[in-house]
């Protein structure tokens, strides 16, 4: 997917016509207003002024006016910034980060900035306020977009004090990376509510708001094209992470067997290098995935290409490189050679899970579930790793800090709610806090049936007799008539749920988005009261890694 951007319009050729035309009537008007020829050999004087006067104007019309020419991926040049814009102060760089994405990639950009001699720093949205803001000249934004287009919950309190109300921007130029994904019809819905609500208090910006697809690098590389123009140097390429590295599928179990819903299975990785690198509970593991051999032969099979065949300054052949692309459409493919169709592959993009364990594990443990397709077939991230990866194989890995879905730093209570494969995120909270001897922990979870879909419930059981759990209520919605979600364990909890909040409780809510969260968010509001459940996004003490 490329990058979209905004172009602001240009005058058009044919309105630089009518004015060059016009300008020219002009000229040759004033040419009769003095009676008699100047003395000048030639043509008479007043006529040659009149013309070189009508060039200058046309050559300053076409100076100011020249029309940015590009097609629909690749955008505008940036206009540059005055020489008083650059280097003149440091640069801010606000991010807006749900799950650590959009703050990765803003301390990479200040980072790049600086080393370019651009001074620049990282900094969240929800530490800039109205009076400060109105008296910034020039700023970088990195923002994502989390549920239905909203903003992400760390920078609730911005969006209430500053972009809720309006503000004096008139002296500031900006520049804008929205971070979306397009699966969702609210694309970058909060990166283009930012980039109107800037525009609308006066703010200019310096070049196109530049939409991300799912972190397409195409769009990533403009950026930083966008970023050297502003610093005037050349700037490394931006990436959202650090660099994948090799890890080795070393276990794979089905949790559920038996279950009315889709298999779920716990995916144990080791790092190949044989050191287990350092994370926090609530951090992310990005995979790249692949397509399964037979997938893979039938695409050659149809296509008639030769899959052995060696690509050129690459240690793969073509089977290869197809396994970790996208697989074009045949037809578009017709008469190619091997070689053309390597050139235009494009690489499959990360998928995004949960870390159940913690390092002292030595390893990384994943909970994933086996989605299918409409016609049936297992979706490609979960078939990778639940069914087409064999014992051994190597998997690419990176991890990812996700600052926003962390558990409190001392011994404050912690209510920890999630369904399904969500149990992850919780899991590894929830030890980690076992292990640093906080204990006021409260387990809410929901699945389908608890014999098949209790996972690490053996586990759990045992924590909350030794009272490493403070409590924990379950919805498990098939073995009951009327449904019972988790949403449900708090409406018949409120009392304990309010006690626990007055108490300084943090709230940490991990599964699906579509359904739960919502639900959720609404009981949450109902017992607390809107006012305290806003009170509690602003002050970070309500946290979600929903999906």
């Amino acid at each position: 997917m490329n990058a979209v951007i905004q172009s602001p319009n240009s005058p058009s050729r044919n309105s630089q016509r009518v004015v060059l035309i016009a300008l020219l009537l002009v000229a040759m008007a004033f040419a009769t207003l003095t009676d008699g020829n100047w003395q000048w050999n030639g043509t008479p004087a007043r006529v040659v002024l009149a013309l070189l006067g009508t060039a200058a104007f046309a050559a300053l019309w076409k100076l100011t006016t020249l029309p940015v020419t590009h097609d629909d991926t690749t955008p505008a040049s940036a206009p540059t910034p005055p020489d008083d814009l650059r280097g003149a102060s440091e640069l801010p760089v606000f991010f807006a980060s749900q799950t650590g994405t959009a703050e990765t990639l803003a301390r990479q950009t200040a980072e790049q900035l600086s080393r370019a001699g651009q001074a620049a720093r990282a900094r969240s949205l929800e530490d800039l306020g109205r009076e400060e803001f109105e008296t910034l000249r020039r700023a970088l934004f990195i923002v994502s977009t989390t549920d239905e287009g909203d903003p992400p919950y760390p920078i609730a309190g911005f969006v209430r004090r500053v972009l809720e109300a309006s503000a004096d921007l008139s002296q500031l130029q900006f520049g804008l990376l929205a971070l979306g994904d397009s699966y969702y019809d609210t694309f970058c819905g909060f990166g283009r509510r930012l980039d109107g609500w800037l525009i609308a208090q006066g703010a200019t910006p310096v070049f196109a708001r530049i939409d991300v697809d799912d972190n397409d690098p195409k769009a990533l590389a403009v950026w930083q094209e966008r970023m050297a123009e502003w610093a005037g140097a050349s700037l490394s390429a931006p990436s959202a992470a650090s660099a994948f590295h090799l890890w080795r599928l070393c276990a794979r179990k089905e949790l559920n067997p038996g279950s009315l819903g889709e298999p779920v299975f716990r995916i144990d990785l080791q790092p190949m290098e044989g050191t287990v690198p350092n994370w926090r509970a609530g951090d992310i593991a990005e995979i790249l995935p692949r397509h399964a051999e037979t997938v893979v032969n039938a695409w050659l099979a149809t296509t008639q290409l030769d899959g052995n065949t060696r690509l050129p300054n690459d240690d793969q052949c073509l089977r290869e490189r197809l396994s970790r692309s996208e697989l074009p459409a045949v037809d578009q493919v017709r008469g190619q050679t091997a070689l053309q169709v390597a050139q235009t592959l494009v690489a499959l993009r990360h998928r995004d899970y949960s870390i159940a364990s913690l390092p002292a594990d030595g390893r990384i443990e994943l909970v994933i579930r086996q989605g299918r397709r409409p016609d049936g077939s297992v979706s490609l991230g979960a078939g990778w790793l639940t069914q087409h990866a064999s014992a051994d194989d190597v998997i690419e890995l990176r991890l990812r800090s996700n600052s926003n879905f962390r558990a409190p730093a001392d011994s404050t209570p912690l209510i920890l709610i999630g369904n399904g494969t969500g149990l992850a995120g919780l899991r590894a909270l929830l030890r980690e806090r076992v292990a640093q001897g906080r204990l006021r922990n409260w387990l809410i979870f929901g699945e389908r049936q608890r014999a098949r879909d209790f996972y690490y419930g053996d586990e759990l059981e045992a924590a909350l007799a030794k009272g490493q759990l403070a409590h924990m209520d379950l919805a498990f919605s098939r073995d009951t008539p009327d449904r019972f979600y988790v949403q449900h364990c708090l409406d018949a909890n409120a009392e304990r749920l309010r006690e626990w909040v007055n108490a300084g409780a943090w709230i940490c809510v991990c599964g699906s988005q579509e359904g739960m969260a919502g639900a959720v968010d609404a009981s949450l509001c109902r017992h607390l009261g809107d006012a305290t459940v806003q009170s509690l996004i602003e002050t970070g003490r309500y946290r979600r890694d929903v999906y």
